[in-house]
């Protein structure tokens, strides 16, 4: 697909998708690296759009520069903010309760802490995302290393084929002390997306490195 069109059905995602106001939104692409350039009125809005690119099929990478630009609202300091960001870690059930803490500073906030699953890093990021008045999240938490069965790999092996959106074929996995590598090719990006969860899914997996590579 040459540069133009994928462009072209960039834009459309961008517009297709309801949560995002396009309007503001530049793009710039590259051999199928996609730019995203422009600002947008909430962190949550910025990461639809990077999750509406990473839907179109031809995209290679993703050069993320949209600014957060908070119009319309007040705004929120940072010890409110931080209040607000430790009540909603305290109220989510699949979160555990104190594994995750919360620092803000100017609107952006760093998780830091230590849970069991990555879903629960996950969430503990979807949540505070959604907060009105952040401007960016780093997710610094971690997946504890716990006892892990000896067959992680068939685990995750049996996982992509059970997956009616990835084709496992062309995905070579290996694990070493609870480290996930996947390699080999995919046609899209939601392929990578759908092969890391899986890895993330099996008990005893740390860590994930993605070297995948899209066809």
């Amino acid at each position: 697909m040459d540069d133009l069109t994928l462009k072209r059905h960039v834009e459309e995602e961008l517009e297709w998708e309801p949560s995002i106001d396009a309007a503001d939104i530049g793009i710039g692409v590259d051999n199928g690296v996609v730019t995203l350039m422009g600002h947008v009125s909430s962190f949550a809005e910025k990461i639809a759009a990077e999750r509406a690119v990473k839907r179109v099929k031809g995209v290679r990478a993703i050069a993320q520069n949209i600014e957060v630009r908070l119009s319309g609202m007040a705004r929120t300091d940072d010890d409110e903010l931080a209040r607000r960001a430790a009540d909603i870690l305290d109220w989510d059930v699949s979160i555990p309760k104190g594994a995750i803490q919360a620092k803000v500073e100017d609107g952006h906030v760093s998780l830091n802490g230590e849970v069991a699953w990555k879903y629960q890093s996950d969430a503990a990021k979807f949540r505070i995302s959604n907060l009105p008045g952040v401007k960016g999240v780093v997710n610094l938490v971690k997946v504890k290393a716990r006892p892990a069965p000896g067959d992680i790999r068939a685990r995750i092996e049996k996982a992509l084929m059970r997956s009616a959106q990835t084709e496992a074929k062309g995905i070579k996995v290996s694990v070493n002390d609870g480290r996930v590598v996947l390699e080999g090719k995919v046609d899209a990006w939601h392929d990578r997306e759908i092969a890391e969860q899986a890895a993330w899914s099996a008990p005893g997996v740390v860590a994930v490195q993605d070297h995948l590579k899209l066809t």
